[in-house]
């Protein structure tokens, strides 16, 4: 199972219908689409879409799917963005302040005499 079969079954979930989800979402062709679902409903095993000349509608298991699979494009989405946070730390927000970085007063001492 591919990520993109998620986001095609979300897509088309959401639109009701195969071919707006091919046309507005994913801009790609219906046949294709259509052989998407149906490949990840093959891969499942079970029927996901029950497909009607108004559209689509999910069926039990399709909707048990749903949950998981916007479950798990979040988790991928976030796991994206913690890699890219964890690669630049100093972009974080977590940025030391200037006074944070400047050396301690401890270490200099005056080149004055002291009184």
């Amino acid at each position: 199972m591919e990520l993109r079969h998620l986001r095609y079954f979300v897509a088309v979930a959401e639109e009701g219908s195969l071919t707006n989800a091919a046309e507005r979402r994913l801009h790609t062709a219906q046949p294709s689409l259509s052989r998407q679902i149906r490949d990840l409903e093959l891969e499942v095993g079970v029927k996901l879409l029950e497909r009607g000349a108004r559209g689509i509608a999910l069926t039990a298991a399709g909707r048990t799917f749903l949950d998981h699979a916007r479950l798990a494009l979040l988790q991928v989405e976030a796991a994206g963005e913690a890699a890219r946070r964890a690669a630049q730390p100093e972009k974080t927000g977590m940025r030391r302040s200037r006074a944070a970085r400047l050396p301690s007063p401890a270490r200099h001492r005056p080149t004055w005499p002291a009184r």
